[in-house]
């Protein structure tokens, strides 16, 4: 098998790893607090990572490389992406916050143009164009329910674009084992911190699910939420080991399309269990924004391709 066959098989395992840990996140957003979750499924987690570090690397010390801190660093980026997500998928239907977060390829190209100067094809300018305007069928600002907590999963496209930017140089010299490793222990600490200020229960009361999943106070679980919680750790090890690995060895533009296979376990998911079911215009929207994610990553493969083609 190539490695870019492995990478695919790699992130498709690992978005269907992933879609459990946001049933099980969103099933109890309304009882517990974001970062109560967080701490148990990264202790969970820790001695998973070390194990897959030491399956993967074949020794622990690729853990403490000199590149440590800028694996942190990109933790940090995964952990403030996915918080804003899950914030949002307290309050969004599955399906919707999913589509949502897929705006990521978007603002990738996006980000290129404004910040490092790249000029893109007009095909992909009218990519951009749509995927952003599926978004507004998604969301439907000034619409009958419209509510803020719906830009949430967009805030965490964004993060998690940047951090998967980051991840492709820092295959270079990091394995993909190591980068979840720091990517759990950032999580673990960013969880605590939460936890230091809103754990008391000084700060709850909001009647927001989005807000009150954050500003709960911590709760003595039950013995199957606490299993619930907890195995949410192995899901974020399994399910991040794979993804990262994924974009470490096969190019961005040729793994990423695979990652809309998540929309399929969101409208299952949804549907099984809060029977939600997007609408004909959220639909039109999801199509715009999976569309309009699949042209510009398409587009981009073959402007990097092009220059190898003429050589």
């Amino acid at each position: 098998m190539t490695a870019i066959s492995r990478g695919i098989v790699a992130l498709i395992l690992g978005i269907a790893i992933f879609s459990i840990q946001d049933v099980i996140l969103k099933l109890l957003s309304g009882d517990y607090p974001l970062h109560q979750a967080m701490v148990l499924r990264s202790l969970t987690a820790l001695p998973f990572h070390v194990a897959i570090v030491w399956w993967f690397d074949g020794r622990l010390s690729t853990i403490t490389t000199p590149g440590w801190w800028k694996m942190l660093a990109r933790g940090l980026l995964n952990f403030v992406a996915y918080t804003a997500y899950y914030l949002g998928l307290a309050y969004v239907p599955m399906a919707d916050a999913v589509a949502l977060f897929f705006t990521s390829p978007l603002f990738i190209t996006l980000a290129a143009v404004l910040f490092l100067g790249e000029r893109v094809r007009l095909v992909t300018a009218v990519a951009l164009a749509a995927g952003f305007g599926g978004v507004l069928m998604v969301v439907k600002p000034g619409g009958e329910g419209f509510d803020l907590a719906a830009f949430l999963p967009i805030i965490g496209a964004l993060g998690y674009a940047i951090s998967m930017v980051v991840a492709r140089p820092l295959g270079r010299t990091e394995s993909a084992a190591a980068m979840a490793f720091w990517g759990n222990i950032c999580f673990l600490f960013c969880a605590l911190a939460l936890s230091a200020i809103y754990g008391s229960g000084a700060y709850a009361g909001s009647s927001h699910p989005s807000l009150a999943f954050m500003t709960r106070g911590w709760v003595t679980p039950e013995l199957s939420d606490l299993l619930l919680m907890s195995g949410c750790g192995v899901i974020a090890a399994v399910g991040l080991t794979l993804l990262t690995y994924a974009y470490r060895v096969a190019p961005a533009a040729t793994v990423a399309p695979f990652e809309y296979s998540f929309m399929f376990w969101a409208v299952l998911w949804g549907w099984i269990f809060w029977k939600d079911f997007p609408d004909m215009i959220g639909w039109v929207g999801i199509a715009v924004i999976i569309m309009a994610g699949l042209l510009v990553i398409r587009t981009g493969q073959k402007e990097k391709a092009a220059p190898e083609s003429a050589a």
